[in-house]
């Protein structure tokens, strides 16, 4: 027999082009699972087939895991600690192996070992397949539209398939079996069957990827497409930087009379494409990026990273684009939160900024009206930077002299050490627990304090809606903290479930002692 098998295994290597050590793997896995039947429970079998002479050799070995993971499957697991009794220098994930008795595999072992081997091959087969289509280095997949699969579309290209998600396509875009389709090859997911390579026509990459093939520049180097955001289907910005001077380059993404960017837009259900020139300067990358509206001033909040826009009345809906549109592809493309406003509105918020500054200087520094008016005016906003700018900044201020200056600051200092002092204080009343919960800062215990939030299950406790009205964060931070603060009920639940199950074995064990 172990000379038919070495036959056997070179005429599969041959016919099917996998290579021996392969097949041979198909036959120790097969040769395992059928020893495994004659086993009651989950063992862990190991075959060892002699490439050479065929003969092979049995084992059955546990798995070496942690102490305080305890055995999940006693059948196959060992303790550390047991299993460095028998072996001193094993580690966890280590195996401890035994010999067995080889089985000979009966007319139904073989039946179920043909399957198994038969199934490795293939998978073999489509890994080679895979890694053949692979290594060519594509990055866009070229197939004909082979059928539906629950909402998603198996693509195929020869022997290898794509599966285009409905969330990856194009809305409204009607594609049917035998229709030819490109898409951007986003990863490769070995765990689904069939169609392993994941696609996407919506995603940024892929617009980035046409235009790579429709403008020769960008593969010479010569321009570089730096972001690009879509709402796909509709509306699409791109952001270009040429690195040689002598190229223009929106007109060359353009083309003449518009062919290349024509070519991108047909290929993508006649999504427009506004296309902007990329600057260092985020000021001007965001007034590139709201094109075609008009933009009077604008104002960079570097701390909150986003910057307030100002245009007229007649820019207004131009700017925010239909929806919404033109405002948010533009934030998605500058990575900077855009605050769209008129004139009015950006006089109103600077008057109403200037006036908090202004009573937060005279507050806590003790310094009158005009004095705050010329911090205000040289651009201090917060006592930090009353405190800590560096000296020669301060003194540059022709209002001031040194010594205004030198109180100034220690007045700034007094200030905030006073006020942490009183946010220490205020937070006497919170619970350690709380204090423990990963992403919670000693600003966020003051303002949950205040509103009564003393305790980690208080906080677990809250919606997200509400958790935004006392801290002032956005929704997503929110919801983060709360699931935080309830990991620890799903811990409880599953220790408690432990340990009744336990409980309930022990119980039983006196049971069936006095039923012997």
């Amino acid at each position: 027999m172990n000379r038919e098998m070495l036959m056997l295994v070179d005429a599969i290597s041959r016919e099917k082009n996998v290579e021996r050590d392969v097949v041979f793997g198909a036959v120790e896995l097969a040769l395992a699972q059928a020893t495994k039947k004659i086993y009651s429970g989950e063992v862990d079998i190991r075959v060892a087939v002699d490439r050479d002479s065929g003969n092979y050799e049995s084992f059955r070995r546990w798995l070496v895991v942690p102490d305080e993971a305890g055995l999940q499957n006693p059948e196959a697991e060992e303790l550390l600690t047991d299993a460095r009794d028998e072996i001193a220098d094993i580690e966890e994930g280590d195996y401890i192996e035994k010999p067995i008795e080889s089985m000979p595999i009966g007319r139904i072992g073989a039946m179920a070992a043909k399957q198994v081997i038969l199934q490795k091959i293939r998978d073999a087969e489509r890994e080679m397949l895979l890694n053949d289509f692979m290594s060519r280095g594509d990055k866009i997949f070229v197939g004909t539209v082979k059928r539906m699969d629950k909402g998603d579309i198996i693509v195929e290209s020869g022997r290898v398939e794509g599966r285009l998600r409905r969330s990856d396509m194009i809305p409204k875009e009607n594609l049917r079996s035998g229709d030819r389709v490109r898409a951007m090859i986003m990863e490769v997911d070995n765990t689904l069957r069939g169609a392993p390579i994941i696609l996407s026509r919506s995603a940024p990459e892929y617009m980035i990827e046409l235009f790579r093939t429709e403008v020769p520049e960008i593969e010479q180097g010569l321009l570089e497409i730096k972001s690009c955001a879509r709402d796909p289907g509709s509306r699409a910005k791109i952001a270009v930087l040429s690195h040689d001077k002598r190229v223009d380059p929106i007109g060359t993404c353009v083309g003449v009379r518009g062919t290349r960017v024509n070519g991108v837009t047909n290929e993508l259900a006649g999504e427009r494409v506004d296309i902007v020139l990329w600057s260092e300067d985020p000021a001007q990358f965001v007034i590139g990026a709201l094109a075609p509206a008009n933009v009077s001033s604008i104002v960079v909040d570097e701390e909150r990273h986003a910057m307030d826009v100002v245009v007229d009345e007649e820019n207004l809906a131009i700017s925010i684009g239909r929806g919404g549109q033109n405002v948010r592809l533009a934030a998605e493309l500058t990575g900077w939160k855009i605050n769209i406003m008129t004139a009015d509105e950006s006089a109103v918020k600077q008057a109403s900024e200037t006036d908090t500054s202004r009573k937060l200087f005279m507050e806590k520094l003790d310094v009158d009206e005009e004095i705050a008016d010329i911090l205000i005016a040289e651009g201090f906003t917060s006592l930090e930077e009353v405190a800590y700018v560096p000296l020669q900044e301060m003194l540059e201020i022709e209002s001031f002299d040194e010594d205004t200056v030198n109180e100034l600051r220690t007045r700034a200092k007094d200030a905030l050490l006073t006020m942490e002092i009183a946010k220490e204080e205020n937070s006497v009343g919170v619970s350690q627990e709380l204090r423990d919960v990963d992403g919670i800062t000693p600003e966020l215990v003051a303002k949950l304090n205040a509103a009564g939030i003393a305790t980690r299950d208080d906080l677990a406790d809250l919606a997200t809606d509400e958790l935004t009205d006392i801290t002032g964060q956005s929704n997503e931070d929110a919801t983060a903290l709360i699931m935080t603060a309830r990991a620890h009920w799903f811990l409880n639940d599953e220790t408690t479930a432990a340990a009744t199950t336990e409980a309930t074995a022990e119980a039983a064990k006196p049971a069936a002692a006095e039923e012997q």
